[in-house]
């Protein structure tokens, strides 16, 4: 049976837009397939982990008859990629079989029925929703999911808690050793709705996004939000479970407050970096009058220092951070200038943005 001819990136760009949560092994054969279905001029695919499930719909003169199949998505994936941009594909199915030929080249794939295909409900009702810019909200992502845990037994930290309420759109991670909050104004008033999207469904959204005013509709209900942007929408179950008080974290009144520069700073701190213990990465901050000074060693007896020239009169302060967490931070806002606040050797750092209070992060000292 004829499926389709078409051109090879109007197969591989929806395929690449799917295929990027299929599992390389799961316990179920048929998750790690893709679901291409044919109707007509339209053409959709879908891919899920039963977790997530990303869907695409394309349309086009595709030509052949109507039909749904499943087939392995890396393979067919790599076959699309290997052959020459401009090639001609043309899709067959026979026999539990299908045939992909480009030219001289042909690729006899093996097949699992529709039927057998597990997709995911979209959520019933109302729920919430919202519209954002695709630039602004992965943006916003970009200057919190760092600071996520991974495979942490609180399992409501391996992911990032969104709060879309009033004008304004909030989002928090945290690993227990750091925190990372960012905002977003919305041009609508929302009830207060408060969900944890999963750590992989952050990291599509933030691989998938563009970096235009394009709109992002999200609806968030029941156990599942859903996203929908240019022709492929994203539905994900939600992590159940209570997140932390983050406003208890972030610290009010820290008195010792230095403006740096942001490049400057990172600068001095990769360098600093590369004489740390492998283990524990940790750096001194050592502040006095006028300067600060950033060094590191490790079970070699090496040591690195940097110091940087600073606006600062008042108490010595000699403080230890984990220097992954505070490269993270620095790498991902994307501003000229920073400012740090401190209270002692013992309590926690506050990094924010000059004249805006829409981020902050937060970071626990260590003992060095």
């Amino acid at each position: 049976m004829h499926l389709l001819t078409t051109t090879r990136d109007t197969l591989l760009a929806p395929l690449q837009s799917v295929a990027g949560i299929v599992e390389k092994r799961h316990t179920l054969p048929i998750l790690s397939n893709v679901l291409i279905e044919k109707q007509g001029e339209r053409l959709t695919m879908l891919a899920t982990d039963i977790e997530i499930q990303v869907r695409t719909i394309s349309t086009g003169d595709l030509g052949g008859e109507d039909a749904s199949i499943t087939v392995a998505a890396k393979k067919l994936h790599d076959i699309l990629r290997a052959l020459p941009d401009t090639a001609e594909i043309t899709v067959n199915i026979d026999d539990k079989r299908m045939t992909v030929k480009a030219g001289k080249s042909r690729f006899a794939l093996q097949t699992l029925p529709a039927a057998d295909y597990p997709t995911m409900n979209l959520p019933e009702g109302e729920g919430t929703r919202f519209s954002i810019s695709q630039k602004l909200f992965k943006r916003q992502l970009a200057q919190v999911a760092y600071a996520m845990a991974q495979q942490d037994i609180r399992y409501y930290l391996n992911g990032l808690l969104l709060i879309a309420e009033g004008d304004q759109l909030r989002m928090v991670a945290t690993d227990g050793h750091r925190l990372a909050y960012a905002a977003n104004p919305l041009e609508a008033a929302i009830t207060r709705t408060e969900v944890i999207l999963p750590r992989k469904t952050v990291m599509e959204l933030n691989r998938q996004l563009a970096d235009t005013d394009d709109t992002l509709e999200v609806t968030l209900a029941g156990n599942q939000a859903v996203f929908r942007f240019g022709s492929i929408e994203l539905v994900t179950k939600l992590i159940d479970g209570k997140f932390p008080d983050y406003e208890r974290v972030i610290p009010q009144h820290h008195p010792k407050m230095l403006a740096f520069d942001r490049v400057q700073l990172l600068s001095c701190l990769n360098r600093v970096a590369i004489l740390t213990n492998d283990k524990f990465r940790g750096v001194r901050m050592v502040l006095e009058d006028g300067r600060l000074r950033i060094v590191s060693t490790n079970n070699e007896q090496e040591e690195a220092q940097e110091e940087i020239e600073i606006d600062y009169q008042g108490d010595a302060l000699d403080i230890g951070f984990n220097v992954t967490y505070l490269l993270d931070v620095l790498n991902n806002i994307g501003t000229e200038s920073v400012e740090w606040r401190f209270n002692d050797g013992n309590s926690s750092a506050l990094i924010t943005l000059p004249g805006n209070d829409t981020f902050k992060y937060v970071v626990m000292p260590m003992r060095i």
